[in-house]
């Protein structure tokens, strides 16, 4: 194996190529360039799936500080409350979205979900969403799609800072610069965040957002060794420290607990690039990353809580991009991974866990046609842990004429356990010391539990515990686009079909009556729905946009007992029934619909919005007791946000902004913690320097 990552490395950097990593610039026609759809740089109107773009200047009037912010006015995205921020995609939940930075992935996820208030905007040049399976290109994670934040790398010369205080003592400071010179492009950026948290449950000591502090740092250095070779080195660190005051009832015991939790996550990317003619392109990548989490916790018992997780991940590939002619063209790629983690949840914390993966990857775009154009391409991944996965993708685009396109794809997502779920060995002192096991330690503890004596029951998901299985689904999108100079309208029919989808199941019982869970590959599910998306510039001040999702979602194995007549409900007096198809409402925390619209203004260095999103009602807690979610359980109710922004940029490089979030001050105590009432914000910034280099 060292061998092959040896002469892997070696045949890389011989052959390494320009790759485009200003995936964000503007060409001479104003078409907007993207990258993650294709791994390449491609004009938007020219990809065949669904992607959708948030540019810098979206971002900075709306008043975003945290990727969480921007990424919840978008169509079709919700964000999620549990274990930090994550972002639900087309129904799916937060673990099968990737999150990349510069086209390379985030790890440090808890629970599945990786926290995206860890992630500031205050560098991002460029947001690209790409909807639906995306294995074929990025691997695991990817079954719901890609969210890849592109940041800024000037081409000039420029120097800028900006502060920002709100609500809650919330304060944000940021400093960024760029160098460039013949041969040298160099990009700094660093910010500071803090607030003091917020609580809106009335007399309670415990607050839904602590105190945090962040501080973030990146730097980019790019040198240009000749005409057609080029080294970037890319570093990114960002630190946060949470004073944690934790309330938790479990079996009707409330535990309070006080504490800190310390999180860290530093990435380095290397990437040697060089362009052998004008027909192939080769880009070679080392990427490292960790991330290091610690929450020291004492309970009003005296037990003390300690809780540490280090993750790591390093990985080479390398793409070869070859354009036989103005027809086809090729995108040839592979890599390795090589992932450890350990922690304090595991079986032992010193004992660190492994994951291999060799992979290879193979896309190609064919243009039929003047107006038809084809992609496709598959994935094989060699994972040591569990099966072999192979995912392809399928996809094309028809331009009827310059304002009409349809779009059509069809692809393969998998997502694999990961080691939370195969390893996890977690009792949880500070809440009522409840357990959960990965599956390849469940069987074996439990069983020591129960001849020790010390397990009072075995639920019946005690004996479908096994090996998981990698997840997988297989998407479908058809789309429509019209444009015009005034107009453009998005729409986009999708299905996502998820076979041995991993859920968490309670197994057993101890006999003080704390629960244990662990994990199985139970659900056969599907999400399906329609997304659209209306933008009118009704002059060069004023422009409306508005976006709509209709969303169904499901498991089929819980539709069939419904059908069969084996799920039973009750009824306004309390008996026993049978439950009917109409009643069923899906899998929980699932919105059916969701919308979003914005007035902008924008003249003369001056600009104001209001932006209000709406989100219908969800299932949240099983109430009758049967296992599946329907319109005789526990709701939150829909509500609409309503955000505006305003500001103003000078000739001297000042500008100045104010907003105001939930103006309609909605709050719900229990199902949206993370939504603080109306809070009010003032920021102003200065550049400095911004020039064009000499």
């Amino acid at each position: 194996m060292k061998k092959w990552i040896l002469l892997s490395t070696v045949s890389s950097f011989l052959f390494s190529t320009l790759f485009g990593q200003q995936q964000d610039t503007l060409l001479g026609n104003g078409a907007i360039t993207v990258f993650t759809a294709t791994k390449t740089e491609r004009v938007l109107s020219n990809i065949a799936v669904p992607v959708q773009i948030i540019s810098q200047k979206n971002i900075q009037q709306a008043g975003s500080l945290r990727l969480s912010d921007i990424l919840s006015e978008q169509t079709g995205l919700f964000m999620t409350n549990g274990f930090g921020t994550g972002v639900s995609m087309q129904g799916l939940n937060p673990d099968y979205t990737l999150i990349l930075i510069d086209g390379e992935p985030l790890i440090g996820r808890t629970s599945g979900v990786l926290d995206l208030k860890r992630i500031t905007v205050g560098n991002i040049k460029q947001i690209e969403i790409v909807r639906g399976p995306s294995s074929s290109l990025y691997g695991s994670e990817a079954m719901a799609g890609v969210i890849n934040i592109i940041t800024d790398k000037s081409r000039k010369n420029t120097l800028g800072i900006s502060a920002r205080y709100g609500t809650y003592n919330t304060a944000d400071l940021s400093l960024k610069g760029s160098i460039r010179t013949n041969k040298i492009n160099y990009q700094g950026f660093g910010n500071f965040y803090r607030t003091d948290g917020f609580s809106i449950r009335p007399n309670s000591r415990e607050r839904s957002v602590a105190p945090i502090e962040r501080f973030t740092q990146q730097h980019n250095l790019g040198y240009r060794l000749s005409e057609r070779t080029n080294l970037s080195l890319n570093f990114r660190h960002n630190s946060e420290t949470i004073k944690n005051n934790i309330t938790v009832i479990n079996n009707g015991n409330s535990i309070n607990s006080i504490g800190v939790e310390k999180n860290e996550d530093l990435n380095v990317t290397l990437q040697l690039a060089h362009k052998l003619n004008e027909q192939v392109k080769n880009t070679t990548r080392l990427y490292g990353t960790q991330f290091h989490s610690s929450q020291e916790l004492t309970s009003d018992n005296g037990v003390p809580y300690l809780d540490v997780f280090k993750q790591q991940f390093a990985r080479i590939e390398n793409q070869t991009d070859i354009h036989l002619n103005k027809q086809l063209e090729f995108n040839i790629g592979g890599g390795y991974i090589h992932e450890t983690a350990n922690s304090t949840r595991y079986d032992n914390s010193t004992s660190i866990k492994t994951n291999r993966i060799g992979y290879v990857y193979l896309q190609s775009e064919w243009k039929a046609l003047n107006k038809l154009t084809f992609v496709g391409g598959a994935r094989y991944d060699h994972n040591e842990l569990f099966a072999a996965a192979f995912s392809p993708k399928l996809a094309a685009q028809y331009k009827l004429n310059k304002n009409i396109s349809l779009k059509a794809s069809i692809g393969r997502g998998f997502k694999a356990p990961d080691f939370r779920q195969l390893y996890l060995n977690f009792t949880n002192t500070a809440a009522g010391s409840y357990s959960v096991f990965g599956s390849v330690e469940a069987q074996k503890i439990i069983n020591e539990l129960n001849r020790i004596g010390q397990i009072s029951s075995l639920e019946p998901s005690f004996y479908q515990l096994s090996n998981l299985q990698p997840e997988f689904s297989t998407g479908f999108n058809l789309g429509a686009s019209y444009q015009n100079e005034q107009w453009l309208i998005t729409a986009n029919i999708f299905r996502n079909n998820i076979e041995n989808l991993i859920d968490s199941r309670l197994v057993a019982y101890k006999t003080g009556g704390a629960q244990i869970f662990s994990y199985l590959n139970v659900k056969n599910a599907f999400t399906q729905g329609i997304e659209t998306d209306i933008k009118y510039q009704y002059n060069q001040k004023w422009g409306l946009s508005a976006g709509y999702q209709f969303l169904l979602t499901g498991d089929q194995a819980e539709i069939n007992a419904i059908n069969e007549g084996k799920v039973f409900t009750r009824d306004q007096n309390g008996f026993s029934r049978k439950m009917s198809q109409s009643e069923y409402v899906g899998l929980p925390n699932r919105s059916k619909h969701m919308a979003n619209i914005k007035l902008q203004y924008d003249h003369q260095q001056f600009f104001a919005n209001a932006r209000a999103l709406y989100r219908s009602r969800w299932a949240t807690t099983d109430t009758d007791g049967n296992g599946i979610f329907n319109t005789n359980d526990a709701f939150a109710k829909g509500y609409i946000q309503l955000n505006m922004a305003a500001g103003k940029s000078f000739t001297n490089g000042v500008a100045v902004q104010a907003g105001i979030d939930n103006l309609l001050n909605y709050t719900d105590v229990l199902n949206l913690p993370n939504l603080p009432g109306r809070t009010f914000y003032l920021s102003v910034s200065y550049n400095f320097l911004n020039k064009n280099p000499k």
